[in-house]
């Protein structure tokens, strides 16, 4: 986690709150470190900016990873369709092989 990295998003927050690609930033800064900090700002952009695409991959990994497979397997779907609404075709095809995965479906050789 690079401290002043974290300190220049916090800056860039309290100048937009409602930025979402600050708060995923700030997510992402607090991914290796603290997994609970990063779920809060994930939940924060899935509640407050669900159109926001990107989030719902790191987020529904971040459950996997926590083991809440029930939670990333919702947080999957939900980005898919709202990936789908969306017209972002490679942020479906991303969740859809990294859910088909989860779900023991991924059939092809690595």
């Amino acid at each position: 986690m690079n401290e002043s990295r974290l300190e220049q998003l916090f800056k860039f927050l309290e100048d937009d709150p409602n930025d979402p690609f600050t708060l995923y930033a700030i997510a992402t800064e607090y991914r290796s470190a603290d997994q609970e900090k990063a779920r809060s700002y994930y939940e924060k952009l899935l509640t407050e900016h669900e159109n926001y695409v990107g989030t719902y991959y790191h987020a529904a990994k971040l459950y996997e990873e926590m083991g809440q497979n029930d939670i990333a397997e919702q947080t999957y779907k939900k980005g898919m369709k709202i990936s789908r609404q969306e017209g972002n075709l490679h942020a479906f095809s991303e969740l859809q092989q990294a859910y088909n995965k989860m779900m023991g479906l991924d059939y092809e050789d690595d």
